[in-house]
Parts: structure tokens; C-alpha cells; sequence
């Protein structure tokens, strides 16, 4: 007897909450009847990568399965969530049908993707993997505000704010732009940091990019004391960031 070949693993990006900017690649990967697998945070909860596709007017195949992604710092749970996804992903790819997992922003860019398709190669070595690009939360949010992340020879760095204040501040010597992720832990460290280097008015904030309930604030003053929307109530990650002035020009800071 035959064994069914494994089916292929997709990683479709759908960019950061606007519909359309899902690139074509994957808009054919939804409509290719594979098998769809999605993100959330816990159980029964409402996924923002979903929720993407489906304000791109694509209807949910019955069949679509949740993959519980939990947002613990615990590496037991973690662990045990990860073993979890995987060998249900291999389990279904030994069906012999493509899946296709639904990525919020870009598949290769902080993302959730990534390391399930590690998880499930060290389980199943012959699959076969295909990662669909997409746009990145903080290129769509650069191109909401009208700035430009690099221009000519300049540079450009995004990091999780989690790396502490100290490390951004050392990175605003060395890059043009600066994009922090995830601010919300530092906000009014941050907002501190600008202050005192003299970046607030040329920085911006942005969360949410893309989504209906996008939100640009360039008084970033004002967000002191805030607790910022992390998008608690659907699947993905909030992309919040700082961009600091370009040298000799007008600058940013920015959160998704």
C-alpha cells in the first residue's frame, strides 16, 4: 500500500489588518482548497489573522481548525503549546492535503510561523514548507504616516522595546530610524527618553495599523500614563514603534 504523500505547509501573510493588502500569492493560497489553520490566544477566542481574511469578504471553510497559541512568559506551557500545534499540524499534513497557517503582517517578521514550521520539521523532516511574503506591520504603518523608513544610504532598525531603554538609546546613535515594537511595558520610559534627546516631535505612534481601529498619534506626549490597546481582544501581536529622526531631517516615532 501507498503511503499519501504529506501534504504542504503554507505560511500565507496577510499583512496587518487591511485586507487588501494581501498580496495575490495568497489570496490564491485561501482560495486553493487547502485546509486552513489559524492563531489564537486561547480556546473559542476570536483570531485577528481570521478576522482579516474575513473582512476581505473570503467566507471560513468549515473545516478551518484553531491552533492555541498562548500569551505565557511560562516555557512549560509554552513548550507543551508549541508540541501541541505541531503534532496536529503533522497530523493533518499526513492526510496528504496542503494546509495553509494564516499570518498577520509578514511570515518571516516576528511572527508565529517561523518557529511552528521548525516544530513541525523536526517531527516530519520531508515536509515541504512554503513561506508567502507579505507586508510587514511597520512598512504599512511608515506608508500610513507618509514617512519613509530609509532613504538612499541610511539605516534602519526594529527591535522589541523589551530590550530595555538602555539598548534604545544606544541604537538611536546608530541608525537613522528606529522601530520599537511592543512599547506598551515602556511606554512612559520611552516617552522620558524622547523627551530628554529631544525626539517628540519628531516621533509618532501607531497601533492597530491597517485594522479599522487604527490609531496615529504624533502628540506622543500624550500618550503618557496610558495603558496602550494591545489588541487584547483579538489573535496578534500589537507592532507599536518609535522612529527617530533621519540625521539633518525630519523624523518619527511610531508603534503599529
Amino acid at each position: 500500500m501507498t503511503a499519501l504523500r504529506l501534504g504542504r505547509l503554507i505560511g500565507a501573510s496577510l499583512g496587518p489588518g487591511d485586507p487588501e493588502l494581501i498580496t495575490r500569492r495568497a489570496w490564491a493560497a485561501l482560495q486553493s482548497g487547502a485546509r486552513w489553520l489559524y492563531p489564537v490566544k486561547k480556546a473559542e477566542e476570536s483570531s485577528y489573522a481570521l478576522g482579516i481574511v474575513e473582512r476581505g469578504g473570503l467566507a471560513v471553510p468549515e473545516d478551518a481548525e484553531a491552533l492555541v497559541f498562548p500569551m505565557t512568559r511560562d516555557p512549560v506551557a509554552l513548550a507543551k503549546a508549541w508540541s501541541r500545534a505541531a503534532s496536529r499540524t503533522v497530523e493533518l499534513l499526513r492526510e496528504g492535503r496542503d494546509l495553509v497557517f494564516l499570518v498577520e503582517g509578514d511570515a518571516s517578521t516576528f511572527a508565529t510561523f517561523g518557529h511552528l514550521a521548525r516544530v513541525v520539521r523536526e517531527l516530519a523532516p520531508d515536509v515541504e514548507v512554503e513561506t508567502i511574503p507579505g507586508v510587514s506591520s511597520f512598512a504599512a504603518a511608515a506608508a500610513g504616516t507618509g514617512l519613509s523608513l530609509a532613504e538612499e544610504d541610511e539605516t534602519f532598525a526594529v527591535i522589541p522595546a523589551a530590550y530595555g531603554v538602555p539598548v534604545v538609546e544606544r541604537l538611536l546613535d546608530e541608525f537613522d530610524t528606529l522601530v520599537l515594537l511592543k512599547v506598551k511595558p515602556l511606554l512612559d520610559e520611552i516617552l522620558d527618553l524622547l523627551t530628554r534627546r529631544g525626539l517628540l516631535a519628531t516621533s509618532c505612534f501607531i497601533e492597530k495599523v491597517g485594522s479599522p481601529k487604527e490609531r496615529i498619534v504624533r502628540d506622543v506626549a500624550s500618550l503618557a500614563g496610558q495603558k496602550v490597546n494591545q489588541l487584547l481582544h483579538r489573535e496578534g501581536r500589537l507592532a507599536e514603534r518609535t522612529y527617530r529622526p533621519r540625521r539633518g531631517q525630519p523624523g518619527r516615532a511610531e508603534g503599529q
